[in-house]
């Protein structure tokens, strides 16, 4: 009966864990939308998905950006120059900038789910180029 208990916890491990996706996003200096940006910018996702950033072009990073994290998830910043993954597991919007170029406009939203702090995440100001190119991103959440 053990056995076959464990047998059958293994199997919804397994199937669960199959179901979740990695999803690439590339650090550009200069992409379909402009200079300095991730491409895609938008990504839509599911809980338990993987958000791997990739390193294309050198001297980006990832960053969440203050008042733009779904409750209870942790603030994060990668190192200069390097790939990122980002398991995300709460619903809600997520919002990513590249600290040296957030100025320029170098921002991304990731809607896992539900956009439940969508709200929130909205009105938070935003410096310089980002400013103009969340509105588009925030159009994108449905």
């Amino acid at each position: 009966m053990f056995v076959k208990s464990l047998a059958i916890v293994a199997t919804l491990c397994i199937g669960s864990g199959a179901l979740a996706e990695t999803i690439e996003v590339k650090m550009l200096n200069k992409g379909e939308e402009g200079t300095m940006v991730f491409e895609p910018a938008y990504i839509a996702a599911q809980p338990g998905d993987t958000i791997r950033f990739i390193s294309t072009d050198k001297g980006h990073n990832v960053e969440s950006i203050k008042g733009m994290l779904p409750e209870g998830v942790e603030k994060f910043k990668s190192k200069l120059g390097a790939d990122f993954d980002l398991q995300v597991d709460a619903e809600g919007v997520y919002g990513i900038k590249c600290t040296p170029h957030y100025a320029l406009g170098m921002v991304a939203l990731i809607q896992v789910g539900d956009a439940v702090n969508l709200e929130d995440a909205s009105t938070v100001k935003q410096k310089g180029k980002a400013k103009k190119r969340f509105v588009p991103l925030f159009e994108s959440v449905q």
